[in-house]
């Protein structure tokens, strides 16, 4: 297999991060949860989940920084986690703050050696801060999560949590984002299946303090969408078990939040506030417009993000899970190719974002790589807006770091629908 090739299968723009080598030797062939955002100097940064590969053990969070928009890049710098593998304990899916100051947070979760439902999900949530523009951190410092009711009843073992998007000033200017809360094996319903049948909620957490500049251990949390008022999404084969992850939130025009997350249904499902996040309606799948169509997705992060004019693109896979013959529970083979559809507001409609048809983005041809021999695309990425250039950031087969345009031209054909056909 040749790097540079595999390299060039989905036509990215911009190179932020190559493996050095194919097998995981490296320890550095697992590339995942990337998240760029802008940073103090001008600076474009980033931090994302490196390892030998996912699930390895050996997780760390590292930094990197671009000073040309995003043509070049530091070689990453180690946050926290394990330096090397069978080295400390692994932290994983980090993600990052910068106060008004341009001081940069990053958080992320901690393993303490402690499992209820799996290693790299089962965590405190551990911060470090720079005052530098991320040249020098802070210690890891632990920031204290209340139990919730979906968590092991043991006082001693951690939450079950991923944040994987940026958060960002959604809520009355303070950070905002939505997380996976994964139900401890003691409280869920058991349906006798593989990871695709545990049982997860959809929440939110807005952080108070921000601007203030505490130390890490002092941010300020407040949790939204708690307890009984979670976001369930039904499973294909039991209604009854919520499988619903990996929240992504836009800003509409008259101040609401819209939220897609993915779910076991074969479909993409949606939620709205109208105070900042302090409360949401009850999930509802996501269609076209409304009385549509829902709009197809397999278990897989489907992120909606605003473009500089306005409008939004929604990444997506744009199949029920069952790809070329697969089944929903093959996650290995059903996350590509990466599709896009164009979102507009409209304001009087039931469902506040009607969408176009899907068009395909990139795709890998089903060529695998890494010690996983990992297929998927348009996973775990991230966006930025840069003199009015729209970047989608993604980690191609969760091992290539890269950077595509989203361009008008490549959106031009697609129509979003003005009112009901």
């Amino acid at each position: 297999m040749d790097m540079q090739s595999e390299l060039q299968r989905s036509q990215s723009d911009f190179l932020v991060y190559q493996p050095g080598s194919l097998d995981g030797s490296t320890f550095d062939t697992g590339n995942e949860h990337f998240l760029v955002f802008e940073g103090p100097e001008e600076a474009l940064m980033a931090v994302w989940t490196q390892s030998s590969y996912e699930g390895a053990g050996d997780h760390r969070i590292v930094f990197a920084r671009s000073d040309d928009d995003g043509r070049t890049w530091t070689a990453p710098e180690f946050l926290m986690g394990c330096p090397e593998p069978k080295v400390g304990l692994q932290a994983s899916w980090g993600f990052p703050l910068v106060s008004n100051s341009g001081r940069i947070y990053v958080l992320a979760n901690q393993f303490t050696g402690k499992v209820d439902y799996h290693h790299q999900i089962t965590g405190t949530m551990c911060a470090i801060c720079s005052d530098d523009a991320g040249r020098t951190w802070s210690e890891p410092q632990t920031i204290p999560m209340p139990k919730s009711p979906y968590d092991d009843p043991d006082p001693d073992m951690p939450s079950n949590w991923i944040v994987w998007q940026r958060p960002d000033r959604l809520s009355n200017g303070k950070y905002y984002a939505g997380f996976t809360r994964w139900l401890s094996p003691k409280v869920r319903i058991n349906l006798g299946g593989g990871w695709t049948t545990h049982e997860s909620v959809v929440e939110f957490m807005r952080f108070e303090n921000v601007d203030d500049d505490p130390e890490p251990c002092d941010l300020d949390i407040s949790y939204h969408a708690w307890g009984n008022r979670a976001m369930r999404a039904p499973h294909y084969k039991e209604p009854l078990a919520s499988i619903a992850q990996e929240p992504s939130i836009a800003p509409l025009p008259d101040g609401r939040l819209f939220c897609t997350m993915r779910s076991m249904s074969g479909y993409i499902w949606y939620t709205v506030s109208a105070d900042a996040g302090d409360t949401w309606h009850a999930p509802r799948p996501l269609l076209r417009q409304d009385f549509g169509r829902p709009i197809l997705e397999p278990l897989c992060c489907c992120p909606i993000y605003q473009l500089a004019d306005g409008r939004y693109v929604l990444l997506h896979h744009n199949n029920n899970g069952c790809f070329e013959g697969c089944t929903p529970e093959q996650t290995n083979k059903n996350r590509r190719p990466a599709f896009i559809a164009v979102g507009e507001f409209r304001p009087d409609a039931e469902q506040p974002v009607w969408f176009s048809e899907s068009k395909v983005l990139m795709d890998n041809e089903g060529a695998n790589i890494g010690p996983l021999k990992r297929i998927d695309i348009g996973v775990y990425p991230s966006f930025t807006i840069r003199n009015g250039e729209n970047v989608l950031w993604h980690p191609e087969r969760k091992f290539f770091l890269l950077g595509k345009h989203i361009t008008d031209e490549f959106l031009a054909d697609l129509t979003v629908p003005e009112t009901l056909a």
